[in-house]
């Protein structure tokens, strides 16, 4: 089988945001600011630093605000032309020109698994990576967490999950794997098991929201029934690639934020204020 390189990234952002209440009510919580950019802006970077250019959204009918922000504004831009202003607006304009977007509407909210399968018209029939825009990821000096994961799927090409060890407690949060380490940090998936209670977890190696995955996952999830919490879940797909063991776990480098809980975002954002902004 040759090798298919990997072009697109897609964004499940079509969740209502209710851990942040009231904030998210009108707002997405993917546009919600760490410092001076949302949450969305630093994903999308990640994913074009990884060489993913095509940009896919799964959206919902309330979140156009998500689209807009990768749109030209003229009324601003021209407001802010020739002032000190303008370069604030740098960053987001390289990106929108070196990358192209698109958006499909998830029409129901039926789970991550439902949402990635969305995204199959625009995926078409070539590997894809997933970032879930909640779970920002940072490594400073180094590859992004999604480059190093690219880098593995052009090793191994078969899915690869991103994992983080968890504390025990938390393990009933997660989808949780366990399987054979072949390299540092480099796991062979035997199972692995969506929120588990504490006491059947496999392990506490964690999935965060880093994917890449091969395109018959579109099929594997349309014939996944729904399972945890009545939803369409990745994990119960993915786990169908694990028993003939194509599904690779990786604990990466860097460090992870989970920016959907208020004490994740609120960490969140005074590590990029004392990393990236702070004089």
């Amino acid at each position: 089988m040759g090798q298919s390189k990997i072009n697109t990234c897609v964004f499940p952002v079509a969740g209502f945001g209710s851990r942040f209440l009231p904030a998210s009510k009108a707002v997405p919580k993917e546009m919600l600011p760490i410092v001076d950019k949302p949450l969305i802006q630093y994903a999308v970077e990640e994913a074009a630093a990884a060489g993913l250019k095509q940009v896919c959204f799964v959206n919902g009918r309330h979140k156009q605000a998500i689209e807009n922000h990768f749109d030209r504004n003229f009324e601003l831009e021209t407001s802010v032309k020739d002032t000190d202003k303008e370069q604030l607006l740098t960053g987001i304009n390289q990106l929108m020109d070196s990358c192209s977007f698109a958006s499909i509407r998830q029409v129901e909210a039926k789970g991550l698994g439902h949402a990635i399968g969305c995204s199959e018209p625009i995926v078409d029939h070539q590997p894809f990576a997933v970032i879930l825009p909640d779970d920002l990821c940072v490594n400073p000096g180094g590859e992004s967490v999604l480059q190093q994961m690219v880098a593995l799927y052009e090793r191994y090409q078969c899915s690869i999950v991103a994992i983080e060890e968890v504390p025990v407690d938390q393990v009933n949060k997660y989808g949780v794997i366990d399987g054979e380490e072949e390299a540092d940090g480099v796991f062979r998936v035997r199972t692995m098991v969506e929120k588990p209670a504490v006491d059947e977890a496999p392990s506490n190696l964690a999935i965060i929201g880093r994917y890449v995955l091969t395109p018959d996952i579109f099929k594997l999830i349309a014939d996944t029934k729904p399972g945890k919490g009545g939803e369409i879940q990745i994990t119960d797909a993915l786990m169908k690639q694990a028993v003939e063991g194509r599904v690779i776990a990786y604990r990466f480098k860097g460090t992870r934020f989970d920016c959907g809980s208020v004490p994740g975002y609120v960490s969140a954002t005074n590590y990029c204020f004392e990393q990236f902004y702070k004089s």
